[in-house]
């Protein structure tokens, strides 16, 4: 499916429906599954967004703990914690904030983060077992994207994805989702050769390299569903994605707004994923 020139794919309704979801399942079993957030930072944006997932969690049943360890905590500090909240029963998700302290390692400290509470899927053991196919928990950014699509009845099977981006949050993760359905994805990056000549072939484009307006109309196949992961700050304190929106709604079949698309179906899948971890699912 592509939609008809200047849909907009908004994801408060997508995000609703998973946190229904979540709430009936909390409902009917008579458990509070427990999510722990770690962050170790005063960047007031990553706090705004920590809490609103806090507040999310309360919401629908789930308890979310902010573990603040500050912004001088030592990777050793971080890394104990995650260990520590990995091994307590009465936790079912563990999630590391980023960003870290100046030279704490995000990328090995996750690794301490066990694989059946990693709802954010961070820990390589969680990306080895997406990329072969085997059960574990997608990151929740690259698993919102997939609701998304489905959500509005974009077929995947056969159709031409381009990824921009090839981060292990998003990009990389995103590619292994959609060849599990089906697609035929290209995955772009920074060192990509006429990156319009590869994104303009898209059926399905999804922008997550965090520059944003890089994606003009110029780069987008008219009609194409175009996903924007980005989230830049603007110098008036708000948020503009990866897609010049102004210049590609009118030529793509459907786009996602920023803020307002990608973003609220993250925080609902992190909740989702935490009720799975708690065995509700």
């Amino acid at each position: 499916m592509t939609g008809s020139p200047g849909v907009e794919l908004r994801g408060r309704e997508t995000a609703a429906a998973i946190k229904e979801e979540v709430a009936g399942l909390v409902r009917s079993s008579g458990t509070t599954p427990r999510l722990a957030v770690v962050v170790a930072t005063d960047d007031e944006a990553t706090l705004w967004y920590v809490r609103s997932i806090a507040k999310a969690g309360g919401g629908v049943g789930v308890a979310c703990d902010v573990v603040d360890l500050g912004p001088a905590a030592p990777a050793e500090g971080v890394r104990a914690t995650l260990e520590r909240l990995s091994a307590d029963p009465g936790v079912h998700g563990v999630m590391l904030q980023t960003p870290l302290p100046e030279g704490v390692p995000a990328q090995e400290l996750v690794s301490s983060i066990d694989p059946a509470k990693d709802v954010d899927g961070a820990n390589p053991l969680s990306l080895g077992r997406l990329a072969a196919g085997l059960p574990a928990f997608a990151p929740a950014t690259a698993a919102a994207v997939m609701a998304l699509l489905d959500r509005h009845g974009v077929a995947l099977e056969g159709a031409r994805a381009v990824v921009v981006g090839r981060s292990t949050v998003v990009g990389k993760p995103l590619a292994h989702l959609l060849l599990d359905r089906h697609a035929t994805v290209t995955v772009c990056h920074s060192r990509t050769r006429d990156l319009a000549a590869a994104t303009s072939t898209a059926e399905v484009l999804v922008a997550a390299v965090g520059r944003a307006g890089l994606i003009g109309a110029e780069h987008v196949a008219p009609g194409a569903v175009v996903i924007d992961v980005g989230t830049n700050p603007t110098d008036d304190g708000g948020l503009t994605g990866d897609v010049n929106f102004d210049a590609v709604i009118g030529r793509a079949g459907a786009l996602t707004p920023v803020p307002g698309g990608v973003g609220p179906v993250t925080t609902a899948l992190l909740l989702r994923h935490t009720v799975t971890a708690a065995g509700l699912t």
